[in-house]
């Protein structure tokens, strides 16, 4: 996932060991200076490409997690053009991320690649930087997205895998016939 020779922080670390150890399934890092939702892969495989389409094989879920957040958000889901992120109309408010802009060691493909743990990213506003008088509003239209958002932890399969004696089975691969990307089982 890193290319040899990065140095990676300490608390970068400290993140990357939690996350293995925790088997975390659903995520979402709130970032500031647009106004999307944006879903991995962050990096584009293609060296040539800044901006281009980057799918895992989780495309159609990843893309439902992103319109469960953007429908639910006030401004999100505005179909006015003019507005803050008005250029993400057309997508519903979603893309790619390496269709937005690529880049390398995000925490969405780090989470995709190396947990079991689905990550979008949300860009909460235009301001990069808001003022303290603005984040009470920021607060309430993302507060509706972000529980709807936390609500689809309930989708897909879930249950135990265990032996015949009832035994939960640590580290169980789980495959899904045509998505090339396994999870494995918790503690």
């Amino acid at each position: 996932f890193f290319s040899s020779g990065f140095q990676v922080a300490p608390e970068t670390k400290a993140v990357m060991k939690w996350l293995r150890s925790i088997p975390f399934v659903l995520s979402a890092s709130l970032h500031g200076g647009e106004l999307v939702v944006t879903y991995p892969y962050d990096y584009s495989r293609h060296p040539m490409e800044e901006k281009m389409f980057s799918p895992t094989p989780d495309e159609k879920v990843f893309k439902m997690l992103a319109r469960s957040y953007a429908e639910a958000h006030p401004v999100m889901s505005d179909r006015s053009e003019l507005r803050c992120g008005g250029n993400f109309v057309k997508r519903g408010g979603i893309i790619n991320g390496a269709e937005w802009y690529s880049f390398t060691g995000g925490m969405a493909d780090f989470n995709y690649l190396h947990t079991n743990c689905f990550e979008v990213t949300v860009e909460v506003g235009c301001e990069k930087f808001p003022l303290e008088e603005e984040l009470f509003t920021i607060w309430h239209e993302n507060r509706g997205a972000l529980l709807n958002y936390m609500e689809m932890v309930h989708r897909g399969i879930k249950g135990i895998v265990s032996d015949k004696f009832g035994n939960p089975i640590k580290n169980a691969r789980i495959s899904v016939r045509g998505i090339r990307h396994d999870i494995t089982t918790g503690n």
